[in-house]
This record gives C-alpha cells, structure tokens and sequence, in this order.
C-alpha cells in the first residue's frame, strides 16, 4: 500500500472533504492547493497492479496528474491531522516552542499511521482492538502495543499493509457506518 492510497483511505473512513485535506496539510507546515491535493488523492498504477484490481494492467495508464506523495508529505499530513482534531498545543510557561517531530528514516509509514491516527482520534488501545475486530482481524493488546513502539525498541513490531489496510476499513466502518 502507498503513501497516496494511505490518504485516499482515510480522507474516505474518515469522511475529510478536500477543502478540509488542505487545512490539515497546512497545519503539518505544508502549503498545498485543493488541485494539489486532489491529484494526491488519484490511485497510482502501482496501486492497482499491487492489489490485483486489474486483470490486464495495461488497462491502467498513469495519469499526468497524480502526484506521489512522499514519506515526509504523508507525516506532515497526520501531524496536521492531529492539530486539525486536537488543536494546537500551547507551550507551558517558560517552555521554548517545541518543533513539530519528523521521523529521520521512515522506512514504514504504516506504524506512523496507527500512531497518529490514535493520538489525532484519542483512540485507546481498546478501541483501536475493537476496529481491528470490526474486520475479523484479532489483535491482542502486546500486539497492539508492539505495533505502536518507537522503530529501534526491542519489542518493536513493522505494521504489514494487511494491518493497515484494515486498520482503515475498520475506521470507515465506525466513523461512516
């Protein structure tokens, strides 16, 4: 799963309207405008090649005007994401303004999303179980928990597009019905 589906994903479980995919990009410090987003918002060739949507790929020509979203595009998208949702959190007095954390070397943007997507939504680890539930996908608390480790602890689990894919149906089957 890409980056851009990641987005398509949620901006659909989560019902973003497009006016509202720009605010959110804005506030994780990227300026985009509504084409922008919405060219982010097309599904890639890649995309369809990978979930086997398409029996003859040549079928699927790559638009001009689909844009890749890259690893820090799609970061700066759920920081925003959680501004959007919690508002912006004020320094405590005498406290220097704390820059918004990026992740040096992303290597799976997966885990960044159950991580974000959690604290944006104030999902707790029970919720986030019950999500799994709603598309027959049973994870445990220590696999949860796991999945949402700093990458470098020893008990740190890579989330699989498997998870991540139904992590996102699960939110759209809660949030949308």
């Amino acid at each position: 799963m890409d980056n851009n589906d990641i987005l398509i994903r949620l901006r659909y479980a989560l019902d973003i309207r497009d006016s509202d995919m720009v605010e959110i990009f804005k506030l994780g410090g990227v300026e985009l405008s509504q084409e922008i987003v919405r060219k982010l918002l097309i599904k890639s060739k890649d995309t369809y090649r990978y979930n086997n949507e398409l029996d003859d790929h040549d079928k699927v020509e790559e638009k001009e005007e689909n844009i890749k979203c890259n690893n820090s595009m799609l970061e700066s998208f759920l920081n925003g994401f959680i501004i959007f949702k919690r508002g912006k959190q004020d320094p405590k007095p005498g406290q220097a303004e704390r820059p918004v954390l990026k992740n040096k070397n992303l290597n799976n943007p997966n885990n960044m999303l159950l991580k974000k997507v959690k604290i944006a939504l104030s999902l707790t680890s029970d919720d986030m179980i019950d999500i799994f539930k709603k598309t027959g996908v049973i994870v445990t608390k220590g696999e949860l928990s796991a999945l949402l480790r700093k990458e470098g602890h020893k008990n740190y689990k890579e989330c699989g597009d498997k998870y991540a894919r139904n992590f996102l149906k699960g939110l759209a089957i809660k949030y949308r019905g």
